[in-house]
């Protein structure tokens, strides 16, 4: 493992710590929100402290990015850390347990590192540029599903009325191809899925930076392919991103362009 990735592996164990022990504790969570269906809680606050103390303890010179406020150094350093101390808080909140920390690393504009964890299934996802992906130190590789028929795909973001009707037009046309399509509420999980094999593909909208840099790498470092909803590869500045294993991409990538390109 990379020295950084294992850095951020060290911060996202400590921050797991806190989380779970939250969890077990559901009286102890205090929740707000910061927009319609957008919740944070004081538990998220506090992952994101602890993850950026302890990597500003071993990289004081690097920025820092998190969702739940952090903004220290960007644009001052040629390394940048974005994290997302809890992505999927409305799972943790209910009382799911479907949610996980997510932190990458880009240098000069460019991925270089990724940990997402899962503070209740104890698994460790982690990539580094030109290093592969591994969870829990056994090397990932993407599926070898070759067709959409019985493929596992997974979606969800923020939507609004039409996007609504696009969404529920491509859903409509996977099933019809027989996939087998999944909504569970992380889309940083969802990611290291596709890593994993475990999902075929994913698409969601509108996503942030901290709930994908991690995830996009683990991706490309375990085989798989990227695209924004145009084709393209600015899914990290558009926050559009589809991913999915080669062949099962091949045939997906150029639906979700047909339903949402231009919107």
């Amino acid at each position: 493992m990379q020295p950084m990735a294992t850095m951020a592996l060290r911060a996202a164990r400590q921050a797991g710590q806190r989380i779970a022990r939250a969890f077990d504790r559901p009286d102890t969570i205090k929740v707000s929100e910061k927009a319609r269906n957008d919740f944070v809680t004081n538990i998220d606050r506090e992952s994101e402290y602890i993850i950026v103390e302890a990597l500003k303890a071993a990289y004081p010179k690097h920025a820092f990015r998190g969702e739940e406020g952090a903004n220290e150094g960007v644009g001052e350093s040629d390394f940048e850390w974005i994290i997302d101390p809890i992505d999927g808080t409305y799972n943790f909140v209910r009382g799911i347990p479907h949610f996980c920390i997510s932190i990458g690393c880009i240098h000069k504009g460019r991925l270089e590192h990724g940990v997402i964890l899962d503070p209740l299934r104890q698994e460790e996802f982690v990539a580094s540029r030109g290093h592969g992906c591994q969870l829990n130190g056994r090397r990932l590789r993407v599926s070898k599903t070759e067709s959409l028929d019985g493929a596992g795909i997974s979606t969800g973001g923020r939507e609004n009325s039409e996007v609504s009707d696009r969404q529920s037009a491509l859903y409509k046309e996977l099933l019809e191809e027989g996939a087998k399509m999944r909504q569970a509420g992380s889309a940083a999980l969802d990611l290291a899925y596709v890593a994993a094999g475990r999902l075929d593909a994913m698409w969601m909208r509108k996503l942030n930076l901290w709930d994908m840099a991690a995830g996009a790498l683990m991706v490309t470092e375990a085989g798989g392919l990227l695209g924004d909803f145009d084709g393209s590869a600015n899914y990290l500045k558009s926050g559009d991103i589809v991913a999915g294993s080669p062949k099962v991409f091949k045939y997906f990538a150029p639906m979700v362009k047909r339903h949402f390109a231009g919107q």
